[in-house]
């Protein structure tokens, strides 16, 4: 019988920590939270202190069973969720559960899942934080005060389903805004003007104009047409061209820090594709551990929710030790490099590291899935690099007169002298586009300059005009929302995963190209809520708000006290809003199009699926059209979608139509006329004696499925788009097609659940079976 509980939150740990610890130990986990405030109610009592109504998560009633069993027959608990906010509420829930004596359990605190960290953890005990404890509680009756609260608004004036968060609303507010400036930008129209000049020696010299008459190009004076630009090359051209001076130094380009959460985010989005969920997830598993042929389970790097840079001594000195044997002492700096932690941060935890330097990522790369290897391989490089000497560079850059000096030209160059961490890691940039107020037509050109001194004259080969135009700023990716997030202070890194897929989950965001753009929905409800709530929905609030709850973390302030100073001014927002909140359902805006039935104007109105414009002679004329919105905010009116059918009843056009079930077929003149039919589809019901097709339909809660058009007659139903093509195994008379990105598109049979590739993938290909 074991004489001492060990509780973790993921069930991939119980193997690592049972192989660590021995028999005497139980280790059961808690797969996340146990307790949480109930689904369908507030369960925050708001008269009385805000107190909170805990409840069992559904389907955890018996994983908490097991937990009191074990813990009743255990000499000691060690409490070992995850070390952070989250985790703490998991142990102190638990603990209220199990009911033992306060010395009897301890929390374990384990930052890597290795023998040593393992061990280390359960050797140094100490008691459960209430202060971090009661700042996870009341971070979650805040997102309940808000969501809860605002959310009812939104159905009644919007529509229903539709819910506000106190952070991912301020997410949207950000998108929303970026989108504003996008498309009120005007582009300007700027001129480079660059000369190919030579000197006595080799390589030829590209340089570029930086002043004319004393002026500053870009900033005090903007080469804004061509023929501005053909009168500054004439006087270029017309006079000799001599070096003016020259400035010559070394640069060093110093290492990045090792990763925090939210640089991790960003920087595997630029350099692997993986978004900011995709990112967390692969980093969990490698946290967890991987067996090790040999080993056993091995966690390969460190706790991966942090904003510290902190590095610890040991793996310091192991880093060391590692780059001298690898790439000599030349590469190592005198001592440790040591990074400033930004100030709002928690600093609980290291940096993102390797858990050791015996595990390079050439040695677990058959243990390891193609994700989880480039991740490492990501974390490995740039720990060793960010211990590693800087870079070094020769930089030289040239003044060259024209015009008799009254024209200025620049050149620069720079020539790598020594590499030190960039031979293991460069960091990736996110894009940036030229901005009305600050294009690049001053910028230096680069290249490798010749050895030049001042005085020197230079001969013109060629001159070089282009013309450019200023870009608006650059909607939001993935990760240059995360960056604009964590420079703020919005939110939590480790809460940033749940943000996007939110926001985009919700309708409020849709993704284009790998860009967040704002729905009319997302910018309907932005519109309402910073207009209700303008202190809530601020940048500055938010990021306010976060550093309250770390001064509650910190024992400096009392959480029920930072309720009360929130909720005061809230709860009266929140009854003005009822009053005083657009209906955006009931109402319509007049627009100067024609209804094309009976010549009555078009109104712009609002239905659960977005705007449309409805004739203002409703209901006796029910005619509707769909539009877009040009950048200018110009009303676009879309073409019908006709099916090219007649309606059988009235001989007019049939137009596809989408519906709250799927699309549809119906009269051009629906719902006078109320003929409607399903959509063609040449994929026969696989039931037997059945004579419909298979259509795209929809369900109640708007999930995409397939069915028979002689419903309810016929119920048959799949969830995957049939296709006609028998199955293989079986000879069912249909296949159904599914595309994921991890395998692609395989065709599955309803029937016998056979699986095979489709005809052109690379598996087909190689003739490989899929795997089911």
């Amino acid at each position: 019988m074991a004489k001492y509980l060990v509780v973790v939150e993921s069930p991939t740990k119980v193997k690592s920590l049972k192989k660590y610890l021995g028999a005497d130990y139980e280790v059961l986990a808690s797969k996340g939270h146990v307790k949480d405030l109930p689904a369908r109610s507030l369960g925050v009592d708001v008269d009385h202190q805000f107190e909170p109504q805990y409840v069992t998560i559904p389907g955890k009633e018996k994983i908490l069973k097991e937990i009191m069993a074990a813990a009743k027959i255990a000499d000691h608990v060690y409490l070992a969720p995850d070390p952070d906010r989250e985790g703490e509420a998991i142990a102190w829930h638990i603990a209220a559960e199990i009911g033992k004596r306060p010395e009897q359990v301890q929390r374990v605190l384990i930052q890597e899942i290795t023998k040593k960290g393992v061990l280390d953890a359960i050797n140094a005990p100490g008691i459960l934080n209430i202060h971090k404890y009661e700042a996870q509680q009341a971070r979650r009756i805040l997102d309940r005060l808000v969501g809860y609260q605002i959310s009812p608004l939104l159905w009644k004036k919007v529509k229903r389903g539709l819910s506000a968060g106190r952070v991912q609303s301020v997410a949207v507010r950000l998108i929303c805004e970026r989108e504003a400036e996008v498309r009120k930008f005007i582009p300007d129209e700027y001129w480079t003007v660059d000369a190919k000049l030579e000197a006595t020696a080799p390589p030829p010299i590209a340089a570029r104009l930086t002043t004319v008459d004393g002026l500053k190009i870009g900033k005090e004076l903007r080469v804004d047409n061509e023929s501005l630009a053909q009168a500054i090359k004439q006087r270029i051209e017309a006079k000799p061209l001599t070096v003016k001076a020259v400035q010559q130094r070394e640069r060093k380009k110093n290492p990045v820090p090792p990763f925090t959460t939210s640089k991790l985010q960003q920087e595997a989005y630029r350099k692997l594709g993986f978004n900011v969920k995709r990112t967390m997830s692969v980093a969990q598993s490698l946290y967890e551990g991987v067996d090790i042929e040999g080993e056993g389970p091995l966690g390969l790097i460190t706790y991966m929710r942090t904003d510290s840079t902190r590095l610890s001594d040991d793996s310091l000195a192991a880093v060391r030790g590692f780059i001298a044997a690898k790439y000599g002492a030349a590469s190592l700096p005198d001592k440790p490099n040591q990074y400033r932690t930004k100030k709002a941060a928690q600093d609980a935890h290291e940096a993102i590291r390797p858990t050791t330097l015996e595990m390079p990522p050439d040695k677990v790369a058959a243990v390891l899935s193609k994700e989880q290897l480039s991740l490492y391989r990501l974390i490995w490089n740039r720990f060793v690099a960010c211990q590693m000497k800087p870079a070094v560079y020769d930089q030289m850059a040239v003044d060259v007169a024209a015009d008799d000096g009254k024209i200025g030209l620049r050149a620069s160059g720079s020539r790598l002298l020594f590499k030190g961490f960039l031979e293991v890691y460069e960091e990736g940039q996110d894009e940036v586009q030229t901005r009305a107020d600050d294009d690049d037509s001053e910028a230096a050109v680069e290249g490798i300059l010749p050895p030049l001194k001042e005085g020197e004259t230079l001969s013109l080969k060629a001159m070089d005009l282009q013309q450019h135009f200023t870009q608006p700023p650059a909607r939001f990716n993935e990760s240059s929302l995360v960056k604009e997030l964590d420079e703020k202070g919005i939110g939590r890194p480790s809460t940033y995963a749940t943000i996007l897929s939110t926001i985009v989950d919700r309708g409020y965001i849709a993704k284009n190209e790998n860009r967040y753009e704002p729905s009319v929905l997302g910018q309907k409800v932005n519109e309402l809520l910073v207009e209700a709530f303008p202190e809530i929905l601020s940048v500055t609030f938010t990021a306010g708000m976060e550093e309250k709850l770390d001064t509650v973390e910190e024992g400096g302030v009392d959480w029920r006290e930072l309720l009360r100073e929130f909720y005061a001014p809230f709860s009266g927002q929140v009854l003005e809003a009822e009053t005083s909140m657009r209906n955006v359902k009931a109402s319509s805006e007049p627009t100067t199009i024609d209804c094309e039935l009976c010549g009555s104007i078009y109104h712009i109105k609002w239905s659960a699926r977005g705007e449309f414009l409805g004739c203002s002679g409703y209901p006796k004329c029910r005619s509707t059209r769909e539009f877009v919105r040009a950048n200018d905010g110009a009303i676009v009116v879309t073409q019908p979608n006709y099916s090219g059918d007649k309606c059988p009843r009235c001989d007019k056009n049939m137009l596809i139509r989408s519906g709250r079930f799927g699309d549809y077929i119906a009269c051009v003149d629906y719902p006078s006329c109320p003929t409607v039919k399903s959509p063609q589809s040449d994929v026969k019901c696989p039931e037997e004696g059945c004579s419909g097709n298979l259509v795209p339909r929809r369900t109640r809660t708007s999930k995409n499925f397939w069915g028979c058009t002689n419903y309810p007659g016929c119920q048959y139903a799949v969830w995957d788009k049939p296709i006609n093509q028998a199955c293989p195994a079986c000879n069912f008379s249909l296949m159904t097609e599914r595309v994921t990105k991890r395998d692609g598109t395989r065709h599955i049979c309803p029937s016998c659940k056979a699986v095979v590739e489709a005809p052109g993938s690379a598996e087909a290909e190689a003739g490989k079976p899929a795997e089911a």
